[in-house]
């Protein structure tokens, strides 16, 4: 259904009828409920600090073994984002989940290849996204210390790390 025709139905129904529809939506999508809390009381750095925790939840040392999901933290990113967030917040949060993942590579060992390819495929995500926002010097200690966590990893990690880092700052 396109918007033009959700518009037509909607103006179809009286306020009544839209407001049950607006309640059974709050009711049955998740994503939905989340968007109407959000608009109805903006809590920016709130859903910021929650996303961020599941991020470093999937990437931290602490009493178990991480899991290293990205999709996981991924789709923390792609929720964040469905709220609106300030493009620095979500810079913010692009940019942590690189910063935990290297991190995580730096303090483990040798980790696969493919894990350091995600890695530096959210590294540069992050780059291009607050390049285009202008927020790149904001973050440059941040992104410094991602090129400085790769440094020990295999695969040649730190030559790419430094030639994105080198592409953006340079």
């Amino acid at each position: 259904m396109s918007k033009r025709e959700l518009k037509k139905y909607l103006q179809s129904l009286t306020n009544e009828q839209v407001i049950e529809q607006v309640i059974e939506l709050y009711g049955n999508c998740k994503p939905a409920k989340e968007y109407l809390e959000y608009f109805l009381n903006p809590d920016e750095k709130g859903q910021f600090e929650k996303y961020k925790a599941v991020i470093i939840n999937e990437f931290s040392m602490g009493k178990r073994i991480p899991k290293m999901r990205f999709s996981v933290a991924k789709k923390a990113l792609a929720d964040f984002r469905q709220v609106n967030p300030s493009p620095e917040l979500y810079g913010d949060l692009m940019l942590t989940l690189a910063e935990v993942a290297w991190k995580l590579a730096n303090d483990s060992g040798d980790l696969w290849e493919q894990y350091y390819i995600s890695s530096a495929n959210n590294y540069e995500a992050a780059l291009k996204f607050l390049q285009k926002n202008d927020l790149l010097d904001k973050f440059k200690l941040r992104c410094t210390d991602c090129v400085k966590y790769s440094k020990y990893c295999g695969y040649g990690c730190e030559d790419l790390m430094d030639q994105l880092f080198n592409e953006y700052f340079g």
